[in-house]
């Protein structure tokens, strides 16, 4: 079952170089969300502290709160590999392990929960690919490397990877942008699908992609270069691109900057 986020006050950093600052929301169960904003005001950075893979970069913390379901992601008595076994992230470039399998791919996370009967994980790995839209293209390709798939295919095997392991919430950084439009509708079709089951967050450029697929987005944002990113709105997606209420808002979404 898909979990609401909570996030309040959080600031994020690399070293002293505060990224964002502020940022506080909510993310609401079995829904898209987006984040839209000029390149460099922290839209990527807050979704990896959302799973604690911020902190992975040296020098790089988080102070503020991350909230799932109640439970403080943040707290020193929770394990980062356990939020992120219930967050999963699909990366802006497909990143499927080159050496292995499609099948293999999709089992590596599935084998790290232990021991699994090789029936039972013929049956999750086949359910991960159908979950991905992935099967029926890949059902007699199974041993051949993950790799070898096209671009779009590589992503909705990473995707399958991703929900293999059962997360509570799906991260998605620019998941389209390496892709070629067939594609991106695939995967765009694909997020649609899936929200029925999770909560996806997801980074994105492409302001038709924002109101396509999401339900509410966030509007990231600058005061000045060398300032922290801030959110400047959040709302339901089709307010923030019919009457948003901050003229920097308008501004982004009509191309006058960004």
């Amino acid at each position: 079952m898909s979990k609401q986020i909570q996030v309040s006050g959080l600031d994020a950093y690399y070293g002293s170089h505060k990224a964002i600052e502020d940022v506080s929301m909510t993310i609401e169960p079995r829904s898209i969300t987006a984040f839209i904003g000029p390149s460099g005001c922290g839209k990527s950075t807050f979704l990896r502290t959302l799973n604690r893979m911020h902190e992975v970069v040296p020098g790089a913390r988080v102070e503020g709160k991350v909230l799932l379901d109640g439970e403080d992601l943040y707290d020193p008595d929770v394990e980062p590999v356990s939020v992120r076994r219930m967050i999963g992230m699909v990366f802006q470039r497909p990143n499927p392990f080159p050496t292995m399998s499609v099948y293999e791919n999709v089992a590596a996370g599935l084998r790290l929960n232990g021991r699994i009967p090789k029936p039972e994980l013929d049956d999750l790995v086949e359910d991960s690919l159908k979950g991905a839209n992935l099967w029926n293209e890949v059902k007699n390709r199974l041993n051949e490397p993950g790799a070898r798939l096209s671009g779009g295919q590589q992503q909705r095997l990473c995707i399958a990877r991703a929900i293999a392991v059962k997360p509570e919430v799906l991260l998605m950084d620019e998941p389209c942008s390496a892709l070629d439009p067939i594609s991106t509708l695939a995967i765009e079709e694909l997020m649609s699908k899936l929200k029925n089951e999770y909560t996806i967050v997801i980074v994105t450029h492409n302001m038709q992609q924002a109101a396509r697929v999401s339900d509410r987005t966030a509007f990231f944002n600058l005061a000045a270069q060398g300032q922290p990113g801030k959110v400047i709105e959040m709302d339901e997606t089709s307010r923030i691109f019919t009457s948003p209420s901050y003229q920097a808002t308008r501004d982004y979404i009509t191309g006058r900057f960004g």
